[in-house]
């Protein structure tokens, strides 16, 4: 079972990380803001962060270890990641307040998919290793694959204009 779990929290992060675009859009109506929802966006991601980071090296601390001891490199570079995070969150909020509240089906395809390459090509330019061809040809598969979820993805029906019938389906109305 030990073997499964990162495809398991994997699972779970595609979960929320897919729901995330759907949920900002419900802040962002209620809030009648783009920019609301992000401050607690900010605030979740404070206490979340800093509760689950204090959890993980409690309970995974060794005998002797210092629970609260830093490297300079190592803050460094967890202020970046959490850096990028918090730019993806603000770019998808902008994703959203410019239009992407309407498509968010369209919008969280690309965010994924491009996330999904930009992490392969990283990795293709930063590691020592051989960058096998196929992952090319995966990541222009990413791209075919983006543009038929958005394109596939169940839109919503536009609002009926004034005097127009209710019916979004008049086919349906025509059974004997």
């Amino acid at each position: 079972m030990k073997s499964m779990l990162p495809i398991v929290f994997a699972l779970l992060t595609g979960l929320f990380w897919g729901t995330y675009g759907p949920v900002l859009s419900q802040a962002r109506f209620f809030e009648k803001s783009a920019f609301k929802p992000y401050v607690m966006i900010g605030v979740a991601y404070l206490v979340w962060g800093v509760l689950g980071g204090l959890i993980g090296m409690a309970s995974t601390k060794k005998e002797g270890e210092a629970l609260m001891s830093f490297t300079q490199a190592g803050m460094f570079w967890g202020f970046a990641a959490g850096t990028l995070g918090a730019w993806g969150a603000l770019t998808l909020t902008l994703a959203m307040f410019t239009g992407g509240t309407a498509m968010p089906q369209v919008v969280m395809p690309i965010v994924f998919g491009t996330a999904v390459s930009v992490s392969a090509i990283t990795a293709a330019f930063t590691t020592k290793a051989d960058t096998n061809p196929l992952m090319w040809v995966g990541i222009a598969g990413m791209a075919v694959c983006i543009v038929v979820v958005a394109y596939f993805t169940p839109h919503p029906h536009p609002p009926a204009k004034p005097g127009a019938p209710a019916n979004p389906h008049p086919a349906a109305d025509t059974k004997a």
